[in-house]
């Protein structure tokens, strides 16, 4: 099974101080035919001027997942949690049984950009928890956040992964999901996937049941594939 999402298919928010991009349906945007893949259920792309963001807003059962791009959050949540996350590093938040955040752009001159993903539990109720932690590149597949917190990723309450996918020019990566979902979502640069079809930024491909190969353009590729479970 592919499921293909272009980035320009992407549905569009613009409120002057945010310019976001949604893969699937949220807010006011919605098509029943992007409502998630397996348990992920958003990826938002949000450019946020200087000095602006979410006013505080509450949250329930949900993994929170933060992927600074460029420029820096300023988070602050009911738990006691006030932090500077800064572009290269990664965010997580369960919410659990309920939690209350603000998300601003530190910076007064700069934009923040950020990939704001939201992944369903496999519990509910939980206690709220908050991580976040720069985790260097090892190798052309990294995990961020993982069921078992294997390594110096952060800890998720799901049976799913979260990996940076890393190549150079010319270099190639084989992803296997014949036994469990797969997403990728291009960051930047472009792969060719099978010798034949391009993915370039923004762009995401869902897989079940499929093996496939990406090979990496002049300029590499960054991505976030994501391991699921089959639902």
């Amino acid at each position: 099974m592919f499921y293909f999402r272009p980035s320009q298919g992407r549905g569009q928010a613009r409120f002057g101080w945010l310019n976001s991009k949604h893969t699937f349906s949220f807010g006011h945007y919605y098509d029943p035919k992007h409502m998630g893949f397996s348990a992920l259920r958003v990826i938002n792309d949000d450019i946020v001027r200087p000095g602006a963001g979410f006013d505080t807003h509450g949250h329930r059962d949900m993994e929170i997942i933060s992927y600074i791009l460029t420029g820096a959050i300023e988070h602050c949540d009911s738990e006691g949690n006030r932090f500077v996350v800064p572009a290269g590093e990664v965010q997580r938040m369960s919410a659990g049984t309920g939690i209350t955040h603000s998300e601003y752009n530190h910076s007064k001159s700069q934009n923040l950009r950020f990939l704001q993903i939201w992944i369903q539990p496999n519990r509910r109720g939980i206690k709220p928890d908050y991580e976040q932690r720069s985790i260097a590149q090892i190798g052309k597949m990294t995990p961020l956040v993982t069921a078992d917190g294997r390594g110096q990723s952060l800890s998720i309450q799901q049976d799913a992964n979260l990996y940076r996918l890393q190549l150079t020019c010319g270099e190639t990566i084989s992803l296997d999901t014949l036994e469990r979902p797969g997403y990728l979502h291009v960051i930047e640069g472009a792969t060719g996937v099978n010798g034949r079809h391009r993915l370039s930024a923004g762009d995401g491909l869902g897989l079940f049941k499929e093996r496939i190969q990406l090979e990496s353009s002049a300029e590499g590729f960054t991505a976030l594939w994501f391991d699921l479970p089959a639902t």
